[in-house]
């Protein structure tokens, strides 16, 4: 793989490549791209089955996998007479991390480090240990020593990377000043990315230090390369994205960042592709041969629906909310109550703020009633009837005290509270609206400080919005909020003031957005063009930056299904092109004699019926011979009157251009796609054992196929939509 880094780590082998992988392997993990790291690895192990180091990386690459690490470590061990007296040394710090013999996590960690520091000084040209002793010490060394980190690993990294300025050790200068002082990493922060330019992480880190320096045009354009990197390798190799351990981080990330400069039309594109992505179910284990599955709330679809509703709400785009809100991007889940009354107070804004009082009535009524029901469950219970043999005189018994309202219902009220808000000043009554607005906890202070605007409350807005500018520097939603109200509250100079900084903070901003467009005519008495957007100028300390283009695109597609052609029981030929037009679903089982294959395609069997109704066509592919197919009919539950083909491929093309083949072990894998009517692959399960999550896989198809179909479309704002039906205010 290209972009990675360069690195030399010599070891002990004659296998041709198996050098260059290792070297490779290094490279990926000062990237924590473990996920490559580890098929660096086992290539490594694939070319030289011998090589100890091979097995020292396949431990290094499971960092987070204690059970797996001790494992490969143990074989790097047993291969150790081989190795070099170098290699050893490496074998040997890393085997003290996991050895069982210390039982206490820092004097294992403590012997790692030393062992780590004698290699650094009895092989004082070996880079390579002086930076992964300065990783460990800053990952480890604040748990044994508090003040450790920050003067040792400084005291490696800074003459490493002065000797050596294309390290991708800047990586860890970057995390090491992270929280503590980010304006000590920029100059690694500049260098990160192109240290290693095919590795998504090492674009992203950047963007932390950029952040916590309020640089959110500089974050937000390493974010956006840390994407589009992802981007190009997960539709390039044909991975999911979310099996990207950061993925869902970086992209929620570069959404706030897009949002904080005002690129809210690309944040909202990010934001549904977000929810377009296929999702990994978490599965546990239940009572049944399926278990129960749910889905990640630090997943990208969950961070797309969480950041989508924001931004909608944020920049008070109430159409396109509405729009929305009849597709899967923002349907309310039927199973979430929590989402559906996020998605319902949402609605009653959005309706009040355009006028449509019975529509928003609908939306407050449901949050209502979805109050009522959780104040009933908190109801105290009635006192017992006296028992019959109970004393004449026995005190009688009181009812149970009413419990405290639950973090549930105390959210319930204040939704209701705020969307009742929006409901009274629909109406005009801005007594009801002040007393609703004192109950609703969740608002933000720059829309606590509009709606203080719209109650007339001028001295209280302004307080409010300039409260938001210094609690969010540099963020352009709270900046525009504060001049807008000073320059309704008549106060012009102040308002001009601010508005020539956010100028230049708004220099790559939307200003269709309803609070943007809102400063129109302050833009026109400063003598300024329709676009008042000042031209940003970037800052001399960012170093070089390729096209974003040329890392990837900036939105993940789904890849085209290989093509396939395979004979069926009956000598009949099925292909991938026969089925264009129409979805399918791929199981890719290991023939008759694999009795887990044998159990999915008899979960599969019934739910055949369920596919057939969302228009998908199921088939079996099978690794047994057309004549084998037979077998795995005879070993089925329903026998001959099977529902769905099966298809012969024994060869193993198929398998092997799908990728649910091991290139190391050189043994087919279990694999489940679901390709869509226009050939491409949409959700794809590849693993070890077979994947029986079908009333999942039938959720996840009815999901995203229906993200196909086009989304109704907001009419564009060709002014700010009025707010509470009062042009003007």
């Amino acid at each position: 793989m290209s972009g990675v880094g360069h690195v030399e780590f010599p070891i002990t082998t004659t296998a041709s490549g198996a050098q260059a992988f290792f070297n490779q392997g290094v490279a990926q993990l000062h990237g924590f791209w473990y996920f490559e790291a580890e098929r660096s690895f086992r290539q490594v192990a694939a070319l030289d089955a011998q090589s100890a180091m091979a097995h020292w990386g396949l431990a290094m690459a499971n960092i987070n996998n204690t059970r797996r690490a001790k494992e490969f470590i143990k074989k790097a061990v047993a291969l150790k007479p081989a190795a070099s007296p170098r290699e050893r040394l490496w074998i040997d710090a890393l085997a003290a991390l996991y050895s069982d013999e210390l039982k206490d996590a820092k004097a294992r960690q403590k012997a790692h480090i030393d062992q780590l520091t004698a290699i650094s000084e009895k092989f004082p040209d070996d880079i390579e240990a002086k930076a992964f002793l300065a990783l460990k010490i800053w990952m480890d060394g604040e748990k044994i020593s508090p003040s450790r980190p920050y003067t040792e690993v400084e005291k490696i990294l800074k003459p490493l990377l002065a000797a050596h300025p294309e390290h991708p050790a800047h990586h860890y200068r970057v995390h090491l000043w992270d929280y503590r002082d980010a304006k000590q990493a920029v100059e690694n922060a500049a260098a990160c990315g192109p240290a290693a330019d095919g590795i998504a992480h090492m674009w992203h880190m950047p963007g932390h230090v950029y952040s916590r320096l309020h640089r959110y045009a500089d974050a937000a354009w390493q974010q956006e390369a840390s994407a589009r990197v992802d981007h190009a390798h997960t539709m390039r190799d044909r991975v999911l994205p979310d099996q990207i351990h950061n993925y869902a981080h970086n992209n929620e990330w570069l959404t706030r960042d897009l949002s904080h400069v005002g690129r809210v039309r690309d944040a909202i594109a990010l934001a549904k592709n977000m929810i377009e992505l296929p999702r990994i179910p978490q599965i546990s284990k239940g009572t049944n041969a399926t278990g129960s599955y749910s889905v990640s709330k630090t997943s990208s679809h969950a961070y797309g629906r969480t950041h989508l509703l924001a931004l909608l709400n944020n920049y008070e785009l109430w159409n396109e909310l509405i729009a929305l809100a009849q597709t899967p991007y923002l349907a309310p889940a039927a199973k979430d109550t929590e989402d559906q009354v996020k998605i319902a107070k949402s609605l009653a804004k959005a309706y009040f703020s355009l006028g449509r009082t019975n529509e928003g009535q609908q939306q407050l009524a449901l949050l209502e009633k979805t109050l009522a029901l959780e104040r009933a469950k908190q109801l105290p219970k009635p006192a017992p009837a006296p028992a019959t043999n109970a004393p004449v005189n026995a005190p009688p018994k009181t009812a149970t005290k009413s419990p405290s309202p639950t973090n549930r219902q105390q959210q319930l009220e204040s939704a209701s509270a705020e969307a009742r808000t929006y409901a009274a000043l629909a109406a005009g009554n801005t007594t009801n609206a002040l007393a609703h607005l004192a109950k609703a906890k969740d608002l933000s202070k720059d829309e606590l400080a509009r709606l203080h605007l719209a109650l007339g409350d001028k001295t209280k807005a302004e307080q409010l919005a300039l409260e938001a500018v210094k609690s969010a520097t540099n963020q352009i939603r709270h900046l525009a909020t504060y001049i807008h109200i000073l320059q309704q509250s008549g106060k012009t100079q102040p308002a001009r003031d601010a508005f020539q900084k956010l100028r230049e903070q708004a220099a790559h901003a939307d200003l269709d957005l309803p609070l943007l467009a809102r400063l129109a005519p302050l833009a026109k008495d400063l003598d300024l063009p329709a676009d008042w957007r000042a031209k940003r100028i970037p800052a001399a300390d960012l170093g070089p930056r390729p096209p974003l283009d040329s890392l990837g695109p900036f939105r993940w597609q789904p890849s085209p299904a290989p093509e396939w052609s395979l004979p069926d029981s009956k000598g009949r030929t099925l292909s991938l092109a026969q089925f264009r037009g129409r979805p399918i679903v791929l199981l890719f089982y290991l023939g008759a004699g694999c009795p887990h294959c044998v159990e999915q395609l008899n979960i599969f069997a019934p739910a055949n019926a369920d596919f057939a109704k969302l228009g998908i066509t199921v088939i079996g592919v099978s690794t047994d011979t057309a004549d084998g197919l037979k077998a795995t009919f005879a070993k089925t539950t329903l026998g001959s009157a099977f529902p769905f083909p099966l298809v012969s491929d024994p060869s193993l093309s198929a398998f092997k251009s799908y990728r649910a083949y091991d290139d190391f072990e050189q043994m087919p894998l279990h694999g489940t796609f679901l390709i869509d009517a226009e050939g491409r692959v949409r959700w794809q399960d590849i693993s070890y054992q077979p994947f029986q999550q079908v009333d999942f896989l039938l959720e996840e198809a009815q999901r995203l196929l229906s993200l196909n179909k086009p989304a109704a479309v907001a009419p564009p704002l060709a002014k700010p939509a009025p707010r509470f039906g009062k042009p003007g205010s």
